[in-house]
């Protein structure tokens, strides 16, 4: 029987639908789309009390939506800084220098509502290595969720 009114969409992403529930909220919430991760992350592990499963799939989803954003950032950065920012060729690479010697530690901080989902575009648009953006931003994403679990199983969850 068809669903109209989306309510097996909507049990999919809430709790009852557990890990895989988890993993795409958490990947939704790191890109553009203003969701939030934690509160499911929390709902997860009050159902299941197994912490660790559930902060590493929402560690993995959030850190492959904020990847996402890196590539959209790299691939399209000419576009955005020279189109949408209008930045000339001498300030793109200003900013660039500025993002390496300074800036890629804020990677760390992508977590942070609203300002974490452009961290990474600007990260893929500076072109910051790879491996630096990968190790930070997965760093302070496990650090951000692995503070949610433990304080929920340090209330009693």
């Amino acid at each position: 029987m068809i669903d109209p009114g989306g309510s097996q969409l909507l049990g999919a992403l809430s709790a009852d639908g557990g890990l895989l529930a988890l993993f795409l909220v958490s990947f939704l919430a790191s890109t553009v789309l203003p969701l939030g991760s934690e509160w499911l992350l929390v709902a997860v592990i009050l159902q299941s009390h197994e912490p660790w499963p559930a902060v590493a799939v929402a560690t993995i989803g959030n850190s492959l939506g904020a990847l996402t954003t890196y590539l959209l950032g790299f691939w399209g950065g000419e576009w955005l800084t020279t189109r949408i920012l209008r930045m000339s060729g001498a300030e793109r690479r200003r900013a660039a220098a500025l993002f390496q010697r300074y800036g890629s530690w804020s990677l760390l901080l992508t977590w942070v509502p609203v300002v974490g989902d452009p961290l990474c575009l600007v990260a893929g648009a500076l072109r910051t290595g790879l491996t630096r953006f990968l190790t930070l931003m997965v760093a302070g994403k496990l650090a951000r969720y692995a503070a949610v679990a433990w304080l929920v199983m340090a209330a009693g969850g």
